[in-house]
């Protein structure tokens, strides 16, 4: 599990306006932390509306990520799960993708200064 990857994941219904269910997700925790018992994630939807948020970007699928569907990454719904709720690794987004998921965080948590 490497940051960038891909995966399907089982994220908690909590009764808000979090992503819930099996969905995929991106690995946002940096290399080298695998004993931890949780992993950042960042959630995928193919909800194309949710793109107006801010903090989002779309990423098409190709033979890396291996979506099935354009997708949004909800970066200002980064969440921590337990690495139980993993399930199988589908692809990995690119290295541009990469960078821009790392800017939103950045800017999304005020370390861009």
């Amino acid at each position: 599990m490497l940051e960038g990857d891909i995966y399907f994941v089982e994220i908690p219904l909590s009764g808000g306006h979090e992503q819930a269910g099996l969905r995929p997700a991106i690995i946002v925790q940096a290399d080298g932390l695998e004993k931890l018992p949780t992993v950042l994630i960042v959630p995928l939807t193919s909800k194309s509306k949710a793109a107006d948020f801010p903090f989002t970007f779309i990423i098409e699928p190709d033979r890396f990520n291996n979506l099935d569907v354009s997708s949004v990454a909800l970066v200002f719904q980064l969440r921590a799960i337990d690495k139980k709720r993993l399930k199988n690794k589908i692809g990995r987004i690119g290295l541009e993708k990469l960078g821009l998921l790392k800017q939103n965080l950045k800017e999304i948590m005020g370390l861009s200064q």
